[in-house]
């Protein structure tokens, strides 16, 4: 039997070995969504930066290299739907695993209705220039519906929508991003190349949103029954988002903060700063084209958080977490089409109670995008701890993996202490009000959803073998594949 076809036996009713590379890589980029940063959140970056802008790229970048690295020891081995959930499982246990997984379906899920209401904020915006008014709730209803549709009709529809996105967006601000800089004579920027009144806990702070800015950079290891040859593809399209996002992320920070030198703008304070530069340098349709653009990305970021949610929560309903309909793949579109359905319903219907409760969608934006990085600091935290515990147990482990793990948890202490806060800090200070309660949200949410699995085992002590035995299945057909 050949590897591919042992490989493809091991598909959970999902669409197997039909996504290429270049698919697999656009569901990461399209949850990192990076045209949103330069377009819509580099100011707030800026503001805490200054000239140091640039180089919290460049630190984020170094630092989730080392938890793409820590990633893809498991990775480079195994591939299911269950992503970093069925990682922490091998390596950490269960109860590490199910953890890792609750906070991974925080994380699209509050990803997702964050940028649901960037697509109808953004979206509302341009079409009220049009002299047309629809309400929030209309236009949040068209982001989740279109989604869930592609979601919900074929993951290869949904990839290659994506792909096309993303591509063409991202290309648009490459395009804009050179014109600008040539608009300044290709110039040398000394102030940000010394870092001139940048200050190290101004840098320190302004990773932290760079590290949100990067947040589902590992969604693609949630296609491991649908990605070809996912045991390389996967790897690369983790390790590739971060590097490639990263080098667009520190091209158009050095370009907008040499931008707006010069000019009676500040970048701080300026919420469309790539429509404010394309005027600048003479072509402001194309900062027209760009707000399309950016509306089309925050929609691809909708449905590439929809994918890998609704695929945690199949991988997770097949172990006896949820109930087993969750588990199911449409027998035709085959497609997790249940969890699909439920992860759209959760993100239109949130967002709608708090509109509906007079909060401002730009709010609300900024609430779930908050909530959701506790999701993922969590999930890379644990995924960094449990690598070189999985190496050892299969006789792997050497101290380089040592060495990326610690770097991995030293660097995302960073922005845990950003969102946390630590009182009296003035390097870390406590977050303004709401903020400020969101940490203890989330271990709330914890503690609720661990306790629901302690009373699982409780009651089906059971359900521990069938998750371990699942998993280990997944990892003996790889590696027996790999023998062939």
């Amino acid at each position: 039997m050949s590897k591919a076809k042992q490989i493809n036996q091991s598909a959970h009713g999902l669409k197997p070995d039909c996504l290429p590379f270049g698919e697999v890589l656009g569901q990461s980029i399209a949850v990192i969504a990076p045209i949103t940063t330069p377009a819509a959140n580099l100011g707030l970056i800026f503001a805490l930066s200054g000239n140091g802008t640039w180089l919290s790229f460049l630190i984020g970048v170094i630092g989730l290299t080392f938890v793409s690295l820590n990633i893809n020891q498991f990775a480079s081995r195994s591939a299911s739907p269950g992503s970093l959930y069925s990682y922490i499982v091998k390596g950490l246990g269960p109860t590490f695993g199910v953890i890792s997984g609750w906070s991974l379906v925080l994380g699209y899920l509050f990803t997702g209705m964050s940028v649901l209401c960037g697509f109808a904020n953004f979206g509302g915006t341009i079409i009220s220039h049009l002299g047309i008014h629809i309400s929030p709730i209309t236009l949040l209803a068209i982001g989740a519906g279109i989604s869930w549709y592609f979601a919900y009709k074929d993951i290869e529809l949904s990839a290659r929508a994506l792909l096309i996105l993303e591509g063409i967006s991202v290309a648009l601000i490459l395009f804009l991003g050179i014109i600008i800089w040539a608009h300044k004579g290709f110039a040398i920027d000394l102030n940000q190349l010394s870092l001139h009144s940048a200050t190290p806990s101004g840098i320190a702070m302004g990773l932290v949103l760079v590290v949100f800015g990067f947040s589902g950079f590992e969604s693609a290891t949630t296609l491991g029954d649908e990605a070809k040859n996912p045991l390389k593809t996967i790897p690369l399209s983790v390790l590739g988002s971060t590097i490639l996002a990263g080098i667009f992320f520190i091209f158009m920070a050095y370009v907008e903060v040499l931008g707006f030198s010069g000019t009676t703008a500040n970048l701080a304070e300026n919420e469309a700063p790539l429509s404010f530069l394309a005027q600048q340098a003479g072509i402001g349709f194309l900062g027209e084209i760009i707000s399309l653009c950016t509306l089309i990305s925050f929609f691809a970021c909708v449905l590439g958080s929809i994918n890998p949610a609704a695929r945690i929560f199949f991988m997770m309903a097949r172990h006896g977490l949820f109930h087993n309909s969750f588990g199911e793949a449409h027998a035709s579109n085959k497609t997790p089409h249940i969890a699909v359905t439920m992860c759209s319903l959760l993100m239109f219907l949130i967002p709608t109670s708090l509109t509906l409760f007079h909060v401002k969608l730009f709010e609300s934006m900024a609430y779930f995008g908050t909530i959701c990085s506790f999701g993922f600091l969590m999930t890379y935290i644990l995924v960094s701890i449990a690598a070189p515990f999985y190496l050892y147990k299969i006789k792997k482990l050497r101290p380089i993996h040592l060495i990326f793990s610690i770097l991995a948890v030293g660097f995302m202490m960073i922005p845990v202490l950003g969102t946390t806060g630590i009182p009296g800090s003035t390097l870390f200070p406590v977050p303004e009000p709401p903020y400020d309660a969101f940490p203890y949200l989330f271990l709330l949410y914890l503690i609720t959803t661990c306790g629901w699995f302690i009373l699982q085992r409780l009651r089906s002590p059971e359900i521990i073998t069938q998750m371990e035995q699942s998993i280990e299945e997944i990892h003996i057909r790889f590696s027996d594949a790999d023998n062939i």
